[in-house]
C-alpha cells in the first residue's frame, strides 16, 4: 500500500505541482487548502506525511503542527514544513513545533522527492 500525504497549501500552483510530483512517485495525495481543512482531513484519514506551508489563511502551518503534535493518536505524522520563509529563526521555529523537516520554497523537486523518501524510511 502507497504512502499516503496530505499537501496543505493555499497557492493553487504549488498544490498542483506537490500533487502531480507526489502522485507520479506512486504516493497516496490528499489536498487542504487550509489548516482547518488538514485537520479535519487528518481526523478522517490519518496521513503518513503532511507537506505544511507556513503563511495561511485563519490558521498558520506553525499552529497546525503544534495541533498535530498535540494530539498523541497522531505520533507517527511526519511534517515537512515547506514554506518561503527560510530565515534561521523561522526555521528553528518549524523544527521546535515538532516538524520533522523544514524546506524553503523554491525548492528542486529531485531534492524535495529525496527528503520525502528519506523520511518515510524508504529508498531514494
Amino acid at each position: 500500500m502507497p504512502a499516503s500525504i496530505l499537501v496543505v497549501d493555499d497557492e493553487p500552483n504549488i498544490v498542483l505541482s506537490l500533487e502531480f510530483i507526489m502522485q507520479k512517485e506512486g504516493y497516496d495525495v490528499r489536498i487542504a487548502k487550509d489548516g482547518e481543512e488538514a485537520l479535519q482531513a487528518i481526523k478522517e484519514k490519518v496521513p503518513d506525511l503532511v507537506l505544511l506551508d507556513i503563511m495561511m489563511p485563519a490558521m498558520s502551518g506553525y499552529e497546525v503542527c503544534q495541533r498535530i503534535r498535540a494530539n498523541p493518536e497522531w505520533n507517527d505524522i511526519r511534517i515537512v514544513m515547506l514554506t518561503a520563509k527560510g530565515r534561521e529563526v523561522d526555521q528553528e521555529k518549524g523544527m521546535a513545533m515538532g516538524a520533522d523537516d523544514y524546506i524553503t520554497k523554491p525548492f528542486a523537486t529531485r531534492d524535495l522527492m529525496a527528503r520525502v523518501k528519506m523520511i518515510l524510511g524508504e529508498e531514494p
